[in-house]
Parts: C-alpha cells; sequence; structure tokens
C-alpha cells in the first residue's frame, strides 16, 4: 500500500487486502491500491485497482507472483459500503502472472482442476469420438520451449482405450500463436485411423488459437508466454463483467 494514498483510498485498499487474505488458504505477501477519492467514490468511480501478490495459494493453485491492474472502475457505491464491490460496468484489465512448474503440475493433479477438465468429441467422417483428459504434466525447457506428457482415454465405436502421448510446443508470443511442433503416441496408439489423427490435430489447433477464454465471468487472452526453464511469465488481458470473490473459484 503506498504511503502517498489519501486516506479513503488507505482504508479501502486495507479492507481490500484483509478480503484477499481471509479468501485465500495462504499468501505470503498482498498488495492492493485503490486509486480513487472521496468524492469519486460516493459517485460510484474508481480510476483503477492494482493488485499484487506472493505465494497465492488456493484450491491447491499456488501462484508464484501476480500483478493486475485495471483501467477506470463504474462500480455500486452501495456495495463499497457492505464490503464488496460490484461492477456497473464491465472492467479490462492487465496481469503478469510467474508460475513456477512444480506448482504447475501439482495444479494439473488437483480436485479442482481434474473436475474442470473437458471432455472433447471429435467428429471423424460423421462419427463421434470421445476424448477423455486422465493425466497431464507440463516441462518448461531451455530455449523457450514446453513439452507435454500424458494419458487419455479414447472412446471409438464403442471401445475404449487408454492413450499415452507427448508432444512439444512453442509457446505465444505476441507476434505468433502457439505452434505444435510434434506429438507422438507412446502406449496404446497403435491402430488409430488416420483420420481420427486428423481430427485430433484439428481440434488441438482450434483450442490453442481461440482468441479469447472465458471462465465464470470473465473473458481473457494470454498476449505473451515467457518460457525459461522451469518457470513461466505470462501476460494476459481480462474483461471482468464482475469482480469475482475468490469463493466463487469453489
Amino acid at each position: 500500500m503506498s504511503q502517498e494514498q489519501r486516506i479513503e483510498e488507505q482504508m479501502l485498499s486495507h479492507e481490500a487486502e484483509k478480503q484477499v487474505s481471509q479468501q485465500v488458504d495462504k499468501v505470503e505477501k498482498v498488495d492492493v491500491d485503490v486509486q480513487t477519492d472521496l468524492l469519486k467514490i460516493f459517485q460510484g468511480q474508481a480510476d483503477g485497482v492494482s493488485f499484487e501478490a506472493q505465494g497465492l495459494v488456493k484450491q491447491d493453485i499456488r501462484v508464484q507472483e501476480i500483478k493486475l491492474q485495471t483501467d477506470s472502475i463504474d462500480i455500486n457505491p452501495l456495495s463499497v459500503l457492505f464490503g464488496q464491490i460490484e461492477l456497473n460496468q464491465p472492467v479490462n484489465t492487465t496481469a503478469r502472472i510467474v508460475l513456477i512448474e512444480a506448482d504447475i503440475n501439482h495444479a494439473l493433479t488437483s480436485k479442482f482442476v481434474r473436475s474442470k477438465m473437458q471432455n472433447f468429441e471429435l467428429n471423424v467422417d460423421g462419427e463421434i469420438v470421445g476424448l477423455q483428459p486422465q493425466e497431464i504434466q507440463i516441462h518448461l525447457l531451455d530455449g523457450g520451449k514446453m513439452a507435454f506428457t500424458g494419458k487419455v482415454l479414447l472412446k471409438e465405436k464403442g471401445n475404449t482405450r487408454s492413450i499415452s502421448f507427448t508432444a512439444q510446443v512453442c509457446p505465444r508470443t505476441q507476434d505468433k500463436p502457439i505452434m505444435l511442433e510434434n506429438f507422438n503416441c507412446t502406449h496404446g496408439g497403435e491402430g488409430i485411423s488416420l483420420e481420427v489423427v486428423v481430427a485430433l490435430m484439428q481440434k488441438v489447433k482450434e483450442l490453442v488459437n481461440l482468441p479469447y477464454y472465458e471462465y465464470e465471468k470473465t473473458v481473457f487472452r494470454v498476449r505473451n508466454m515467457d518460457v525459461e526453464k522451469g518457470n513461466m511469465t505470462l501476460l494476459v488481458d481480462a474483461r471482468l463483467k464482475q469482480i469475482p470473490s475468490l469463493d466463487d473459484l469453489s
């Protein structure tokens, strides 16, 4: 919290920091800066909010570092008096998020993430083939590369088989989309038709090149992925339709 903040900014920022600390399982450091004044509060306005945290843990998901800044906010002033912030209009935010490989892989085994893993349907010459993720692990490599290992269940013509795979990708940058360099079935892939492989590659291409993603009341896109051995830094643009409580992630 900045020492140069007005008293009303300090009060709102302190309350916001307390709310964040209460809603997460653990946080090593949190700093919220609400940029407003008393008149704007009564008018339901704020110039913006910045948020920084280190070692934030929620639902077995750990973020090493996050820095977030919103643009101007139009809020319901009465909601602030009751410790909540309700948006009258959506707000744009930018975020810098640092993730560690071990934390990502631990999160991928959590109940929360596994419950959100989507089952996919592939259209193979008019026939639906099901794909259900089982295990996924990520490897952050030297040279800005990412590798994946995992298992999926493939459901085709009434039969279900387990397939293990490896893949390597070049992460997204501000100039280039995610590029899939290779994909190999290491076990259980014998006898998969070429049509299924083509449909699978097309689905992967669609997913990684989506212009944006939507979760709950947030629309976001990853603008840049900076990968080093063992860690990854994401630059993310988001549009919040409502400021979520971290309890909404339960």
